[in-house]
């Protein structure tokens, strides 16, 4: 068995989902060394109370490049999205730092395999990620044929990643690597930034700066998808370990107990997207409440999330 740790991004904006989140994998979650936070410098004393023996804090600095740093609040008047300013490249905005970190994380972390976990994530039955990430080969969820040539989006991030990749035929409808508590490695990782720095000539973290259109998902998926030993040490899933709302409807407690309810046996997280503006408070309740005797909600396959007028996904949707 492979050594296996969890990894978030996340900022000050975030903390109460992030809460949420420590609170659930402490609830639910085996078969790990450590929790790698990564969060802004000038986050670090609003995180710190999440430290633990098993949660380290990290700041972004330790690992974005001393050509990368970030303008202090009080200098930022127009946007009120957090700005990196480089030396090298155009200004950087907060949601392609974390990408950025995301990366950075995998190649730094001393385990072999990373799961990745955004602060809208949570779980509700009890996982053992080792036995889940930590075996022979890593799990690879995919989505087959899942962006079509209209997709805004996603078009977009595909062209950039055939760029930072240097894959020069590609197809439509594309496979789709986007989704929730995904598993990487670190040896396929760090071949995927050589392999950005052999396209471009450019350092992986310069070249993703320059670029800024991207998704560090569909990077992962299709350099794993086009090296055929790195695909040999992964097994294809299309079986999402997440019941995801991805969409901006609002949902209400009602719904949002739909969606768990409409979870399959093997999908031990939940993933309401923070953009649907649902009450951080609602899905508090339900998860205490679902956790209270630690057994989990009773997901019965005879209710699903129509009763309460939602759709469940299991694939991204637009960022």
């Amino acid at each position: 068995m492979h050594s296996v740790a969890l990894l978030t991004a996340s900022y000050a904006k975030d903390i109460e989902r992030f809460s949420l989140l420590s609170e659930s994998i402490d609830t639910w979650l085996t078969g790990y060394t450590r929790h790698y936070v990564l969060v802004n410098d000038d986050d670090l004393p609003l995180f710190a109370r999440f430290a633990s023996d098993k949660r380290v804090i990290v700041p972004a600095s330790r690992y974005l490049p001393k050509w990368l740093f970030a303008l202090p609040p009080a200098l930022q008047f127009i946007s009120n999205r957090r700005v990196w300013v480089s030396l090298l490249s155009s200004p950087v905005h907060g949601w392609h730092i974390q990408q950025i970190l995301k990366i950075a994380g995998v190649l730094n972390a001393p385990e072999q395999r990373v799961c990745i976990l955004d602060s809208d994530n949570l779980f509700f039955r009890e996982f053992d990620v080792g036995q889940y990430a930590g075996g022979e080969t890593t799990p690879l969820f995919v989505t087959p044929k899942g962006i079509d040539a209209d997709h805004p989006l996603h078009v977009l991030w595909l062209r950039t990643v055939d760029q930072l990749l240097g894959i020069r035929q590609r197809a439509f409808p594309a496979d789709d690597y986007v989704g929730n508590a995904l598993v990487w490695d670190k040896d396929a990782a760090r071949a995927m930034t050589d392999s950005i720095k052999s396209a471009t000539g450019l350092s992986w973290a310069l070249a993703l700066c320059r670029k800024k259109k991207f998704s560090e998902y569909l990077l992962y998926g299709n350099f794993v998808a086009n090296s055929p030993d790195h695909l040999a040490r992964h097994r294809v899933t299309e079986d999402s370990i997440a019941v995801s709302h991805w969409d901006d409807t609002r949902l209400d407690r009602p719904a949002i107990e739909a969606l768990m309810r409409a979870a399959s046996p093997e999908q031990v997280a939940l993933c309401i997207q923070s953009y649907s503006s649902t009450s951080i408070d609602d899905i508090r309740d339900v998860f205490r409440l679902s956790s209270r005797d630690r057994r989990g909600p009773s997901l019965s396959p005879d209710h699903v999330g129509d009763e309460a007028g939602i759709e469940v996904r299991t694939r991204q949707a637009p960022r």
